[in-house]
């Protein structure tokens, strides 16, 4: 049975139950602790944890998780994937365990032709938590499973909970017998190889407190609601379904492995090396392939990062199984034509991932280069200083700079010799994602604790937005923190959050910056609010400062937006509109918007593209919108179904996490997009749209930076005094001015190039005097000496090798001058064929001078540069490299 067979069924007989159909959330985790959903039931968290009210009883879906913890064992093992497909149903106080335990086994053992799995049901082992008698009861006296085949297993193994105070309960797992070629007989309590888990049923029935680890907390009773969540891996029911070894062999796994060999000749089995290479590549492309359909582009931080991470670690794989061209538009394109069975959205969006792809590919074969000479120097000057252990910080700055994968550094250092301090470079990594993820919680909630907003939206329900239509208002205080603390009253000059009842103020979103403005209380009170966010869904909290009175909790309010900063952000968020469907009309489908933030008077927006935009595509792009703005567009928001908006052609923005109902907004024949943010209601309004200019912010992803409105006009305003002032210099009109200063800059260049001639003759005429005054040390012809302030490197080079030049090679000669550049000191050391017989090289003598001076240096045996920070020094590192030359020839 194929994987999108099982799909298929999971979901329709869950919906013949009454289950409601839920597609599969993005893969991009709606949730500031997680960068990717890594569990079926994270999108239904917010239900659990009693966030927000379940709109339907009972739901299945098919949802879509990568994990990368253990990422770098990916490959090694058959059991180690990071995408992988969770089959669930869920209920909310509705059918608990008899009607969870009764669905599963009705579905795993139906035969195929009545639309189950067909499960042999003597083949299927349950456990079930240490004292959940009910559980086990169940199995044993409704289903009829023999009580030899039931097993109790401890909290580690059987207890679930989100490892925070919140639902937690009992599991049941339903785990299927490979047979005695997988081992021992015995059951998943002796051997989990053999008798390999496809579905667990987790009881959420208890509320669980504080503690760390899996086994150690407190159960602090029982839930007001019981619900249900369970979980079935796809891929593992795949593996046993099709009859293969492991989830590799799997068919949407298998035809990405089968690719590899065409590409490169390898064939999985053939050794142990390259079937980890095989395993490596089948994986990672198909999770690459996943994230980009949902959104994520490469980049180095957050999910950005994993997606390059594992992209480069299936390209590498690829080289070490021998492919020498690239090979990803191969490899991705069977991933699509496999899962795009299941996900037709990957066929849809197949320009645009193969796009991004590509344009990963391209960059981390260039980066291959330029990292590998970074790597080789960081390994000479390790081995210089005695060392054995690559640094952590130059392993993180390849990473960071390069994008070296961790493994990649790893393999390419030991071939030199050396180990990588992995601990300093995670410690790194670690303080980078850390900084990150809590800027971006800190943004939200302002280090508040999420219960005190949850705890407001449990008594007064969700903050109703009434500014698409208003920008002032009377509402009621219901909800008050004062410094991140739930409070109920505030005091002049008191920071504070403040959650109403209705409001006008947009919370900022969907890349629309936040409302700013005053709310004033009926007893005088004025709070200044200068920022909105939503750190739980539904809830706005303002946040700003007490300037007069005090503020209590129930109090009637008056809340009033700043009225010119709302329209000029207005302003901005409609032309962001029209600049993504102008690209999209300039560029085709692939330049979709990756994000954008839209501010008073300006706006960025972010997009695919694998190059940059030529400057006449932008200025095409600039003259489109304009005239746009110049046909007096009417801008309309309506509410609709997320299908009818699909049916009507409205763009949505990869990442974002989409309802039932939706809002789309159009502008006349021209655009049309989901959106909830707030616009102009004419195009005229815009009154202009300036683009900066464009550049790139990550592979395969760029950003336009423009202006709007008044702050287009003040900047070209600004351009026309640039321009004039340009005309009275050079005496030439405007149109003229690119070729006249094209010519002054070409006769100045000239002009530099004829001063860099006479001083590199002058310093070149030194050569033969130098030459002569060779002295004699041990029978080597050393010359030392120290040039001119101000020679170049390349200057100093090419003096030091004429002179090396000029002795005759018949005996040893050693080069070595010094100069000072910029406040720095700075040498060249070459020696002959002859001088290197006796064991003087270049680099040795560098690294003698470069120490002395203060520095560092290193190069080829027979010329090497080196410099450092001391410049009075020269004279003791001249004295260096005699002495040296004294004791080695």
């Amino acid at each position: 049975m194929e994987s999108a067979e099982i799909r298929r069924r999971w979901l329709s007989f869950f919906e013949e139950r009454g289950h409601t159909v839920v597609p599969s959330a993005s893969l991009i985790a709606d949730d500031p602790t997680l960068l990717l959903v890594p569990a079926g039931m994270v999108p239904f968290k917010p239900y659990f944890l009693g966030e927000v009210k379940p709109p339907f009883p009972r739901a299945t879906s098919v949802q879509k998780c990568v994990r990368t913890p253990d990422i770098e064992e990916v490959g090694k093992t058959t059991r180690h994937g990071t995408f992988f497909q969770m089959c669930g149903n869920f209920s909310f106080g509705d059918y608990f365990k008899e009607g969870a335990i009764k669905l599963a086994w009705e579905l795993l053992t139906t035969p195929v032709e009545d639309g189950g799995y067909g499960l042999e049901p003597e083949k299927l082992w349950i456990t079930v938590y240490l004292d959940d008698d009910e559980a086990e009861r169940i199995w044993r006296e409704v289903v009829g499973v023999p009580a030899e085949r039931i097993q109790r297993l401890g909290k580690k193994d059987n207890f679930w909970s989100m490892g925070v105070p919140g639902p937690c309960g009992p599991c049941s797992e339903i785990n299927y017998d490979r047979g005695p070629e997988f081992g021992a007989e015995g059951g998943p309590a002796v051997n989990d190889e053999r008798y390999v888990e496809i579905w667990n049923l987790v009881f959420m029935q208890y509320e669980r407190g504080e503690g760390t680890g899996k086994e150690d907390f407190d159960i602090l009773g029982d839930l007001p609601n019981k619900n249900i969540d369970t979980g079935l891996g796809l891929e593992r029911l795949a593996m046993i379904l099709q009859g293969v070894q492991n989830m590799y062999e799997t068919d949407t796994l298998r035809v990405v492995m089968d690719k590899a060999t065409e590409l490169t000749g390898v064939r999985y089995g053939s050794g142990h090396a390259s079937d980890v290479s095989m395993r490596v590549v089948a994986d990672h492309i198909r999770t690459s392939v996943m994230l980009i359909g949902d959104g994520v582009t490469p980049g180095n931080e957050g999910r950005g990062y994993v997606l390059r991470r594992i992209m480069r670690r299936a390209i590498r794989n690829m080289r070490l199984l021998g492919a020498t061209e690239p090979v990803v538009a191969a490899l991705v394109d069977v991933v699509i034509k496999t899962m795009g069975q299941q996900y037709p959205e990957l066929e849809t969006d197949r320009k645009r991932i193969e796009t991004v792809a590509l344009a990963e590919e391209a960059a981390f074969l260039k980066a291959l280069k330029g990292g590998t000479n970074i790597l080789d120097t960081a390994v000479t000057e390790t081995k210089a200083t005695g060392g054995t252990v690559l640094s952590g910080d130059k392993a993180f700055l390849l990473h960071d700079t390069w994008g070296f994968p961790i493994d990649l550094t790893l393999e390419m250092a030991a071939e030199q010799g050396l180990s990588v301090d992995e601990d300093g470079f995670r410690r790194l990594m670690k303080e980078q994602r850390e900084r990150a993820k809590a800027d971006a919680k800190a943004k939200k909630t302002g280090h508040a604790d999420l219960s005190a907003y949850r705890e407001v939206a449990d008594t007064s329900g969700s903050t109703e937005f009434t500014g698409y239509g208003s920008t002032e208002g009377e509402s009621t205080i219901v909800g008050l923190l004062v410094d991140g603390v739930p409070s109920p009253a505030a005091s002049e000059g008191d920071e504070v959050e403040v959650v109403l009842d209705r409001t006008p103020f947009y919370a900022e979103g969907g890349g629309q910056l936040a409302d700013q403005g005053r709310i004033k209380l009926d007893t005088g009170a004025v709070i200044e609010i200068r920022d909105v966010q939503q750190p739980v869904p539904g809830v706005s909290v303002h946040k700003g400062s007490v300037q007069v009175g005090e503020v209590t909790v129930g109090a009637s309010a008056y809340a009033a937006i700043d009225v010119r900063r709302r329209r000029a952000i207005a302003r901005a968020h409609s032309a962001t509109h029209l600049t993504h469907q102008a690209l999209r009309d300039a560029l085709g489908p692939t330049a979709a918007q990756a994000g954008s933030e839209n501010s008073p008077g300006r706006f960025r927006f972010d997009f695919g593209s694998p190059a940059a935009v030529p400057g006449t595509v932008l200025t095409d792009v600039e003259q489109k919108i304009n005239e746009v703005l110049a046909r007096e567009l009417d801008v309309q928001a309506e509410v609709m179904s997320i299908d009818e908006a699909k049916k009507q052609g409205a763009i949505a923005e990869f990442g974002e996490k989409y309802g039932e109902r939706v809002r789309v907004v159009t502008i006349g024949d021209f655009s049309k997009e989901l959106c909830g943010g707030t616009h102009v209601h004419n195009t005229a309004q815009l009154g202009l749209v300036k683009l900066l200019g464009e550049s790139s912010i990550g592979s395969g992803v760029r950003r336009i930076e423009a202006l709007v409105g008044v702050d287009a006009y003040n900047f070209l305003a600004k351009e026309h005094t640039v321009v004039a002032q340009l005309q009275e210099l050079v005496k030439g009109r405007s149109e003229e001015l690119p070729e006249k200063i094209a010519t002054m800059l070409g006769k100045l260049k000239d002009a530099e190039k004829e001063i860099e001639k006479f001083r590199a003759e002058k310093v070149l005429q030194a050569a033969a005097g130098l030459a002569q005054g060779a002295k004699d040390v041990r029978g080597t012809a050393l010359v030392t000496g120290q040039v001119p302030d101000g020679t170049s490197a390349d200057d100093l080079r090419k003096l030091v090798l004429d002179v090396r030049g000029r002795i005759p090679g018949d005996r040893p000669v050693v080069v070595a001058l010094f100069t000072t550049a910029n406040g720095r000191p700075l040498t060249v050391i070459a020696t002959n064929e002859a001088a290197r017989e006796r064991g003087l090289k270049a680099g040795e003598l560098v690294r003698t001078a470069a120490k002395t001076l203060g520095g560092g240096g290193g190069g080829k045996p027979d010329v090497a540069q080196g410099g450092g920070q001391n410049p009075d020094a020269v004279g003791d590192a001249i004295d260096a490299v005699e002495r040296l030359v004294a004791e080695t020839a």
